[in-house]
Order: structure tokens, then sequence, then C-alpha cells
């Protein structure tokens, strides 16, 4: 069961994300005051997911230029997801070992039953921790792409009241 999902104005739910490295960041605290990228990836073994990531490490640069901050997160283990950042040279916080129920409980993520892990969900979110877009995926294909984001926020910053 999931929860509603979120709509642009809601508030991001608190989630706690363990990242690879030990590290663990509260969201969408960690992103206060920038607008921020929040990418729920089915697992390292997903070539969408892959390209996905991939993508918004090579779009880095501009994002962070246009003060956007990106965070993902699977229900992959911490070795599994730390093979992935260092194969795919990922700087951005990625968070691991993801209880997909209690993620699925505060964002609307939609759940693969068997075997378990969330499906493709993003979320741009503007500097107060507000939703300002969600992107669910009951499958495979359907994901957040950086150009959009970019695009988006730029939009939004010409267009703020």
């Amino acid at each position: 069961m999931t929860a509603p999902l979120l709509h642009p104005g809601d508030p991001f739910p608190a989630l706690t994300v363990q990242l690879v490295g030990g590290r663990t960041i509260e969201l969408p605290t960690e992103l206060a005051g920038r607008y921020g990228v929040v990418l729920l990836n089915r697992g390292s073994w997903c070539p969408y997911c892959v390209a996905q990531l991939r993508a918004f490490q090579r779009a880095l640069p501009k994002l962070t230029d246009l003060g956007i901050s990106v965070v993902s997160l699977s229900v992959d283990d911490e070795p599994t997801a730390a093979e992935l950042v260092a194969k795919h040279e990922l700087t951005f916080p990625v968070g691991h070992s993801a209880d997909a129920d209690a993620v699925s409980a505060l964002t609307g993520a939609f759940v693969n039953p068997d075997p378990k892990y969330l499906q493709s969900t993003g979320f741009v979110l503007d500097p107060d921790g507000r939703v300002i877009v969600s992107v669910y995926s009951s499958g495979a294909i359907g994901r957040l792409v950086p150009d959009d984001v970019a695009g988006l926020v730029e939009y939004v910053r010409a267009h703020a009241a």
C-alpha cells in the first residue's frame, strides 16, 4: 500500500538517507536553501536507472551552477551502491539500504513486490523543501531527466512572483 502521491506545493516528507561511505543525511533539510532533485531508483541492476544516474552526473556542473543539488536512493545494499558509485564516478550523494515500504509510505512511490524495490520516482524541490514536480513510474521507464529539471528551475525562477 502506498501513501497519497506528493503534489506541487506539498512539503517533502522527512526522510533519513544512509549514504555510501557511512554518512547519513536528512531530506529535505540537506537541500535547504537550494533546489533539489531526489531520485528513487530501482537498483544498480536496472539499466534505465544507471542511465538516469549517469545523465545527472554528466549534467551536474550545469545543475550546480543553477543551484540544484541531486540525491539518489535505492534498496541496494551499501557494497552494491558503492560499486555503482565507483564504476560510474558518481559525485552526488547516493543512498543505500532503503526500506521500500517505509519510503513508499512517506512519498507515495510504487513498490515492486517480489523482489522488493522502489519503482523509479523523482522529485524536484524548491529551496523551502516543497515539491515543484513529482514523477512517478510504475515500471522501468518514465523518469526525470536533467535537461527538464534545469529548464523547470530556470522557468520557476524567471516567473517567480
